[in-house]
């Protein structure tokens, strides 16, 4: 089942997830103030945008989501394997200038309320971690390089040093650039193979001499199941970046000149206890 829905054009979220307190979803392209390259709803500050316009885009989003833009949280990514661990004293960083975000960060979590952790995206897999036992929430980016490195289990890491065991977490694996639409070379195929020595069925397949189709999304399912987390925790989206073009932006498909989608997983301060939205989770399950 896709675990994402369309809550309205701009952005789709987590289905099992929803509560009164958890915020969980990821953007689509639609519904913005940018053009041209960026039509219409890019979140992205890096990309060659008009500033002012992705700020608008970003308080359009915090007003759908009702989750202001003060507190959100934002990285400058660079396809590495840091994740920081957010306070509420860090709110405000990377929401609306890109100069003041986490610098060479790819993944955020936290314990606390309040907060918005956000990541952009243009095809790379968007991981999100969620222990409702313990409040624990997390968001990684995951483009090859990332993904070879580990994020993922960094991430996992991060859980257990705050005393959470991996069969308390539920992972969800995001819209991202499909099999069908992401080739690589032998370079990439290689550090893949290094990190899969065990496993059977390899999530990639040999198309030509030196290309091969890569399922980033199964590689990081693989990994997720490394790291401890059982099968049925692990969803994964069915959404393709590159295929669903009247959706997303998409790297690859628009040879590197278009916007960026964001990620997102926040909960919100004041409408339920910890206790209710562990309930409303365990009957969405």
């Amino acid at each position: 089942m896709e675990p994402f829905f369309l809550r309205n054009e701009q952005f789709y979220l987590i289905e099992g997830w929803r509560s009164d307190s958890l915020v969980a979803g990821f953007t689509s392209k639609n519904g913005g103030e940018s053009s041209e390259d960026f039509l219409s709803l890019n979140l992205g500050f890096h990309v060659e945008d008009n500033i002012k316009t992705v700020c608008q885009n970003r308080e359009t989003v915090s007003q759908l989501l009702d989750f202001p833009l003060e507190n959100w949280v934002g990285a400058e990514q660079t396809h590495d394997i840091q994740i920081v661990n957010i306070q509420k004293q860090d709110r405000g960083k990377g929401a609306s200038q890109y100069k003041d975000s986490f610098k060479h960060t790819d993944g955020f979590f936290t314990k606390e309320s309040g907060v918005l952790l956000t990541l952009c995206f243009a095809d790379c897999v968007p991981l999100y971690f969620y222990a409702p036992q313990h409040h624990a929430i997390g968001i990684a980016h995951a483009g090859w390089k990332g993904t070879v490195k580990g994020i993922g289990k960094e991430m996992m890491q991060l859980f257990h040093t705050e005393q959470i065991t991996a069969d308390e977490v539920f992972a969800v694996i995001g819209p991202a650039i499909c099999e069908k639409c992401y080739i690589v070379d032998d370079r990439v195929i290689d550090l893949v193979q290094n990190i899969l020595e065990d496993v059977e069925e390899k999530p990639y397949n040999l198309i030509n001499d030196n290309q091969y189709h890569l399922n980033l999304k199964e590689l990081n399912r693989l990994i997720l199941l490394q790291s401890g987390i059982p099968a049925e925790n692990i969803q994964v989206s069915n959404f393709c970046t590159s295929c669903h073009k009247e959706q997303f932006f998409s790297h690859r498909r628009d040879e590197g000149k278009t916007g960026r989608m964001l990620g997102f997983i926040g909960w919100k301060e004041d409408i339920k206890t910890i206790d209710e939205s562990n309930r409303q989770f365990s009957s969405n399950q």
